[in-house]
């Protein structure tokens, strides 16, 4: 794993330039928060009907630090130009063992465009290459039926149901596990 060299700040996509967020992204986070509570709420309680502005600036200043000490990068999704946001992606859980967890949502008004799919691609070869990361798990609830069709579409493979693995709403649910290697994206 190489984790001791500098993580690029962004990559592209086929269609899309994936970066790391700025404190100045709490406008267009703020608003696509807002605008996908309905949807996303359900499996990311972060997203929740009382939401404001200061919400989405204390969370991008709360990740500028873990971005530095390396145990967490999360990324913003935009048009190439980056002009418009479609959600967000990002790797936590970061250990030595080069293993960690791939995460990601998309904005009410961008899903079904497949632009998830797209991200979780190009973040997961972008660990594998640029930090080296042997394993990268997507871990969603049982119900997310949505996130369940990312995982499937992006190539990993399925492991398994994790018994109480997830803490949603203050109530413990299932999770299914899937993974992608480096011996995926050969």
């Amino acid at each position: 794993m190489n984790l001791t060299a500098p993580i690029p700040l962004s990559f592209e996509t086929e269609r899309f330039l994936i970066r790391r967020y700025s404190i100045h992204d709490d406008k267009v986070l703020f608003q696509a928060v807002r605008e996908s509570i309905a949807e996303v709420f359900e499996f990311l309680p972060w997203c929740h009907p009382d939401y404001q502005m200061s919400d989405a600036s204390e969370w991008l200043n709360s990740i500028q630090p873990k971005w530095k000490d390396g145990s967490t990068y999360r990324f913003g999704i935009f048009n190439k130009d980056g002009t418009e946001f479609h959600g967000g992606c990002g790797i936590t859980q970061i250990d030595e063992h080069p293993i960690a967890e791939l995460g990601y949502w998309i904005k009410t008004p961008s899903t079904g465009k497949g632009i998830a799919t797209e991200a979780t691609i190009g973040l997961s070869r972008f660990c594998i290459e640029k930090m080296g990361l042997q394993r990268i798990e997507i871990v969603m609830s049982v119900q997310n039926d949505a996130s369940k069709a990312v995982a499937i579409a992006s190539g990993a493979q399925f492991e398994g149901r994790a018994r109480n693995r997830l803490l949603l709403h203050g109530k413990c649910h299932d999770a299914f596990v899937y993974s992608i290697t480096p011996a995926d994206h050969k």
